[in-house]
């Protein structure tokens, strides 16, 4: 199934004494990368939560957003952080000396300085709270998988039908080649017997130019090749998976084969269909971006 890179995933599990929330939203990106936002009590289980939240999804810059209230009475207390305060009272004891300022500061002013006192949980049953977190992690993730593949599905239809297009202006700058050597002899024909009036027009001569002619416009290996790359993404969004990158380069050799069919045009319908190929590629290589 093809996926998007942009989603948006939510769960909450409420339990009688414990209530988690977990948020994430994701937008296209080279790689993974996740930004996770967890109450501090709860850091010891970041890289944990980044192994979990591998097993969903390889691409994309996804922002994760975890909140926890215990629902429990009376399980606060205050910490007093002892290092901390020291720290903070040394430090100003030295800008007092290198300043030659009065250091005023008494043991209020001192305690409300960051992270010198907090209210934290007391520390419950943290294997219970580990399993209820990670469970409230996964289903958030299946939530955010499934709005990216709803996502993905949009954007799959999307190219197919633009792959569809493709496909139709190959057909006809195809169909229109022969016409092209047709007009160009007849043109010929026409100002050689203009020049040579009633003269007899060297038949060899003009198959050469013709030969020539023919060769510089010709752009079968192009069309061959912008088919089967065609087909081939065509395949790969069917097969789905993460196909993002595979598709990106893809697109890049449909790319090329448009601009080389552009290069060769000396006929004002096929530049035209050559224009219109590029800007449809154009369009699918913005929709892969979004593609995991």
């Amino acid at each position: 199934m093809i996926k998007s890179m942009t989603g948006f995933g939510r769960y909450e599990t409420l339990s009688e004494e414990n209530r988690f929330t977990v948020e994430m939203k994701g937008v296209n990106h080279r790689y993974l990368e996740a930004s996770i936002r967890l109450p501090r009590r709860f850091s010891m289980y970041e890289a944990a939560l980044r192994n979990e939240l591998k097993k969903y999804v390889t691409r994309g810059k996804i922002d994760i957003f975890i909140n926890y209230e215990s629902l429990s009475e009376n399980r606060e207390k205050v910490i007093y952080n002892h290092a901390v305060a020291k720290d903070y009272f040394e430090n100003l004891k030295k800008i007092s000396e290198e300043f030659e300022i009065e250091l005023n500061i008494d043991a209020f002013r001192l305690a409300r300085f960051p992270d010198v006192m907090t209210v934290e949980e007391e520390n419950g049953d943290d294997e219970i709270l580990w399993e209820l977190l990670k469970d409230t992690f996964d289903k958030a993730c299946m939530n955010f998988v499934e709005a990216r593949s709803a996502e993905g599905e949009n954007l799959k239809k999307d190219i197919l039908d633009k792959l569809d297009k493709l496909s139709e202006g190959v057909s006809v700058i195809e169909k229109r080649y022969p016409q092209i050597v047709d007009d160009y002899r007849e043109k010929l024909y026409s100002k050689v017997k203009d020049i040579l009036g009633n003269t007899n027009i060297d038949q060899g001569i003009l198959a050469t130019e013709l030969t020539i002619f023919a060769d510089k416009i010709c752009v079968d290996e192009e069309t061959v090749r912008l088919k089967s790359h065609i087909s081939e993404m065509a395949k790969a969004l069917s097969k789905g998976d993460d196909v993002g990158r595979k598709l990106d380069f893809i697109a890049q050799e449909m790319n090329r084969e448009a601009n080389t069919i552009l290069s060769k045009s000396n006929d004002m319908e096929v530049t035209n269909h050559a224009i219109d190929l590029k800007t449809e590629i154009e369009k699918i290589r913005e929709q892969i971006q979004n593609i995991e």
